[in-house]
């Protein structure tokens, strides 16, 4: 073999092993494009939130985290408690969303896109305690459909990540809650039916007592008024007022507003629940505390109680527990309902009675052979039957 085809053969070698180590660095190179779609938000502690503000400018909701036990209020319902799982389901909807192609980092795209904060659909951002911000997303337009047959397919959402200018193009975005009231629990009472003992419906204008019957199967009126009778569905409406009563929002400061009206609900085993309701402006507010009437003190004593016993002071002392629990959680709060619950909680006694029937009168069945006052005829008959008489005797 000459020189030449030797130096050729050593310059190919050369190059080969010049092209392996090329492969091999640019292979081991992290991949801009990876297999499996990133998260879009990475590396955020949710220790380090201090707040979350969902929406822009005056409809903006703000979670803001208390100090002291870490949990979430909401600032627009005057610091009420948020609901723990909502938040936690925020969070986790947020940090689920997914990378996909990274369609611009401009930011003079942004409006096309309806990724500014005032165009777009949904706006989250996460806040440290001082108020700076952690990070967010924007929420924008659906990129245009593609048809594929008959079938319209969408091609992703405009996403954009904050802080940044760099917008994604998303297969699928959570939907995000923007109300205040959302991040609430809404519920207020929730009692079932068949522990109601009575109720009491008090306001400026009258006062009335509705009891289940012997048999619990329907209701009786206290002092029913006589040739009255309680209509079909409106005294059961009344009666089962707190069997769920929610409300539509809350606040601490109570106004000019005055609460005249009361509902009394008292349960079997000693509870008492007193709804305070206010009217203002066709609006409804209530306040309410719960009670309870049984002060006999529980004690237990050794080796003479039986199992019955036992369940029967273990109940008490729960119900004892509820009800401190639920006036030191409702108090000094206001809250509004909807005005379908209202008017169960308000109804007057004259829109929940109305009139008996009365049963008809018997027709009076006649002798045909009755003699009639001022009938010819039966004058007639009468003389006949003195003449066969008469005739009889004879």
């Amino acid at each position: 073999m000459s020189d030449r085809k030797l130096t050729i053969l050593g310059i190919v070698a050369v190059l080969m092993v010049i092209w392996a180590v090329v492969q091999s660095r640019v292979s081991s190179r992290p991949r801009t494009q990876p297999d499996a779609p990133a998260y879009l938000i990475q590396g955020l502690d949710t220790a380090d939130i201090g707040s979350i503000v969902l929406g822009v400018g005056e409809r903006a909701v703000t979670l803001k985290r208390q100090r002291q036990g870490g949990r979430f209020v909401v600032l627009n319902s005057d610091n009420y408690p948020a609901k723990t799982s909502e938040i936690n389901k925020l969070i986790t909807s947020c940090l689920d969303i997914r990378a996909g192609e990274l369609y611009t980092d401009d930011a003079a795209n942004h409006k096309d896109l309806g990724v500014t904060e005032e165009d777009a659909g949904t706006v989250v951002k996460f806040l440290r305690p001082d108020s700076s911000l952690l990070t967010g997303v924007v929420v924008g337009k659906a990129k245009e459909q593609a048809s594929v047959g008959s079938v319209q397919q969408a091609q992703g959402t405009y996403v954009r990540l904050l802080p940044g200018d760099k917008v994604y193009l998303v297969p699928t975005v959570p939907l995000v809650r923007s109300r205040a009231i959302d991040y609430i629990e809404q519920k207020l009472i929730s009692v079932k039916r068949e522990s109601i003992e009575s109720v009491t419906v008090r306001s400026p204008d009258d006062e009335y007592t509705l009891k289940p019957t012997e048999d619990a199967k329907g209701l009786v009126l206290e002092n029913m008024p006589a040739g009255k009778k309680l209509k079909d569905n409106e005294g059961d409406r009344v009666f089962t007022a707190l069997t769920n009563l929610r409300f539509d929002d809350a606040k601490k400061k109570s106004g000019e507003l005055t609460f005249d009206r009361q509902f009394v609900c008292r349960l079997k085993d000693s509870t008492v629940y007193t709804v305070m309701i206010a009217q203002k402006d066709a609006k409804t507010y209530v306040s309410c505390k719960a009670d309870f009437m049984d002060k006999t003190p529980v004690t237990k004593e050794k080796d003479v109680e039986s199992e019955e016993e036992l369940k029967e002071k273990e109940a008490k002392l729960l119900a004892w527990d509820r009800t401190k629990e639920f006036s030191a959680k409702h108090q000094g709060w206001i809250y509004e309902i909807a005005e379908w619950k209202a008017k169960n909680l308000t109804m007057k006694l004259s829109d929940l009675i109305e009139d008996e029937e009365k049963p008809e009168e018997m027709e009076k069945v006649e002798d045909p052979n009755a003699i009639k006052v001022g009938d010819p005829n039966a004058i007639n008959a009468a003389d006949l039957n003195v003449f066969e008489w008469l005739n009889a005797e004879e």
